[in-house]
């Protein structure tokens, strides 16, 4: 089932009440953009802080190098050195440029490790939801709750409603509580995709016959959209991801919707499986 009466007015009501707070936000690329979105989750929030550093290292060892190499164009070039030095090797110049460098990757390094394994899992998790990437869409599966799941895909361009982001937007919306510690569990049904929300710091492949994990939290509510960044096939491009981040107690009533809905619509992969694979080239 495409569109979802209950769900679907359920949805536009939290996202006017959201919007009319002012606090909602919409995450997606932008025009122009050429750094990371806004950090909405505390995985991305570290992210950003450990990437300002690499970048502050980068800056630093290019001015030197392009320094020094100016001063040695400037102070040792022929017409001020008529007679070349014949020295051929300096060995604590040699130590130096071979000590500096492993010097720079133990610093990127030890904050480097620590954000991987800060985003590797959560062992005190709130709710675990699991994603199985298909060709090509995704469905999703809440095990904590019922063990309902649904299937999302993208909302063709006839379909979108006003302000609905083109090729992002989905006729089902994964909705989430926010400040809640959730695991996800993500694994695919056919070839390799990639589960991956730029603003929440979540980047996980989806492998047939393996189940990887990753978690995330969101800090603010709202929109968030992602899309599958694994090369999958010809569609790769129209599978993407929307999220709507909610307060628990909007989160609460969605699960009691949906848990109804979706028992009662049996959406399920295999059903959109049997349909004609040349639909979607529609798109």
């Amino acid at each position: 089932m495409r569109h979802l009466a209950k769900l679907g007015a359920l949805v536009a009501g939290l996202g006017g009440a959201l919007g009319a707070a002012g606090s909602a936000v919409a995450q997606q690329p932008a025009d122009w953009e050429v750094d990371f979105q806004t950090a909405l989750s505390p995985s991305m929030e570290r992210i950003v802080d450990f990437n300002l550093m690499v970048t502050i290292i980068i800056v630093i060892i290019t001015a030197f190098v392009f320094g020094l190499m100016a001063w040695i164009v400037i102070r040792y070039n022929k017409k001020r050195n008529p007679t070349p030095s014949t020295t051929s090797h300096n060995t604590m110049l040699e130590v130096a440029w071979t000590v500096v460098p492993v010097i720079i990757l133990l610093i990127i390094a030890v904050p480097s490790f620590r954000l991987l394994y800060f985003t590797d899992r959560v062992e005190d998790a709130d709710m675990t939801l699991k994603a199985i990437g298909h060709q090509w869409y995704w469905s999703y599966e809440y095990p904590d709750h019922g063990d309902f799941t649904f299937d999302a895909l993208m909302l063709e361009d006839d379909e979108l409603e006003e302000g609905q982001p083109r090729l992002l937007a989905t006729d089902e919306a994964v909705v989430l509580p926010v400040g809640a510690k959730i695991r996800l569990l993500t694994t695919a049904d056919d070839v390799i995709h990639s589960w991956a929300i730029p603003a929440l710091g979540v980047k996980m492949d989806s492998v047939p016959g393996r189940v990887n994990e990753t978690w995330f939290q969101i800090n603010r509510e709202g929109t968030y959209y992602g899309q599958c960044s694994e090369l999958c096939g010809t569609l790769h491009g129209f599978m993407p991801i929307m999220i709507e981040a909610v307060s628990q107690e909007d989160f609460d009533a969605w699960v009691v919707e949906a848990q109804e809905e979706f028992a009662a619509a049996d959406n399920t992969p295999t059903e959109l499986a049997a349909l004609d694979a040349s639909a979607p080239l529609a798109r």
